[in-house]
């Protein structure tokens, strides 16, 4: 009979905040975490402080346990550039004096601390979301520089590193000779919504509109598609539902780039049945980044059944493989023949729609995700 394995107690710190659906990370956090708590784990997750950007009812009084997580709040300042560097400081300080078999670090900016609880002896797993100093918002500035020292950082300290695509683990491999442990993001079998709350708000109808669904920054290529959308002849909608992170002045961009086209509709940070309902009745879900980590919202558009047009970067040609449609990175024309074609095409969409869950469910099921990170913590 096999021994029962030992339960761990640990620490996550590097996201704003659980539970929240404020960004990828948060949501990969949450999803691990309620998981390992279920299996009879112990787990702290070190949240920021801070408000919650749907508002402050969402937000859960400090020292709660939600879904078996043990939720601590750690101070930091509110300022663009600080709030994640001064926040994951305290919640490493933390971490490395509480009585943890493992902490683990969201994220290449949090990692710069991942000496502080080795130091301590405690084993230290470090997730790379995505390559963070690429990002637009931290683009050649100080704040750049720090994300690299804390790559640099999890390559010296950490016990593992895990990455959520094969094109950064290559990036390690050339980059450090660091070798590093592929663990994808996961997704779970939603419950598909009829268009009540969209048709209420926004007059949205099955079928009748193609969706953006996340943050709104530059690398995520919003100018693309809208530039790309406007030439096409289709009386859909084009829905981009997200909210702005750090970046008010982009969104204004976006929204001055789309007026005088009447079928394009912002809606702002969306959550809850109002999310669901946009991920359940699109007619076509496009994401035309020009960079990602792991782009979770692709896999949970794919799960609830969606036909996708994606930018051909490797993050997101991994996922899809031949199960979406893709278009050449940052190229509107391309990416405006592609659209055409799926609005004049319904047939092409529906035999998209009719794969897609089954396809992404298989194979990034979120139990075999939980089951190779516990196994990296007790390697």
């Amino acid at each position: 009979m096999k021994p029962t394995p030992e339960k761990l107690k640990i620490a996550m710190l590097g996201h704003k905040r659980i539970p929240s659906n404020e960004g990828g990370v948060e949501v990969v956090v949450e999803a691990l975490c309620a998981r390992m708590a279920a299996l009879g784990h112990s787990v702290t997750c070190y949240n920021r402080a801070g408000h919650h950007v749907s508002g402050a009812e969402h937000e859960l009084p400090a020292g709660s346990v939600y879904r078996g997580i043990r939720l601590v709040t750690v101070p930091t300042l509110e300022r663009k550039g600080f709030a994640a560097v001064i926040s994951s400081f305290f919640a490493a300080v933390r971490s490395a004096f509480g009585s943890y078999d493992v902490v683990h670090i969201h994220a290449e900016g949090p990692a710069f601390f991942c000496w502080l609880p080795k130091l301590f002896g405690k084993r230290v797993i470090v997730t790379v979301h995505g390559l963070d100093w690429q990002r637009e918002k931290w683009n050649g500035g100080i704040a750049s520089k720090f994300i690299h020292l804390g790559e640099r950082a999890a390559v010296r300290f950490a016990d593992e590193i895990i990455v959520l695509s094969e094109n950064v683990q290559q990036y390690f491999l050339d980059t450090y000779g660091r070798v590093t442990r592929f663990i994808p993001n996961g997704v779970s079998a939603p419950t598909p919504e009829s268009p009540r709350l969209i048709a209420e708000k926004w007059g949205l109808q099955k079928d009748g509109y193609l969706l953006y669904l996340g943050r709104i920054v530059p690398e995520k290529g919003e100018t693309y598609l809208i530039e790309a959308f406007k030439q096409v002849k289709t009386d859909k909608k084009l829905v981009i539902a997200g909210g702005s992170s750090d970046t008010e002045r982009y969104l204004k961009q976006l929204q001055n780039l789309a007026a005088g086209d009447d079928r394009i509709l912002f809606t702002g940070f969306v959550q809850g049945k109002l999310r669901d309902e946009l991920y359940s009745n699109a007619y076509v879900y496009t994401l035309p980044s020009d960079l990602e980590g792991m782009p979770l919202s692709l896999l949970e558009a794919m799960s609830y059944g969606n036909c996708c047009l994606v930018s051909d970067i490797p993050e997101c040609a991994e996922v899809v493989e031949d199960e979406a449609v893709l278009f050449q990175k940052s190229n509107v024309d391309d990416l405006r023949q592609k659209l055409q074609t799926l609005c004049d095409q319904p047939e092409m969409v529906g035999n998209y729609k009719k794969n897609a869950a089954g396809f992404i469910l298989n194979k990034y099921g979120w139990d075999d995700v939980v089951d190779k990170t516990l196994a990296l913590y007790r390697r």
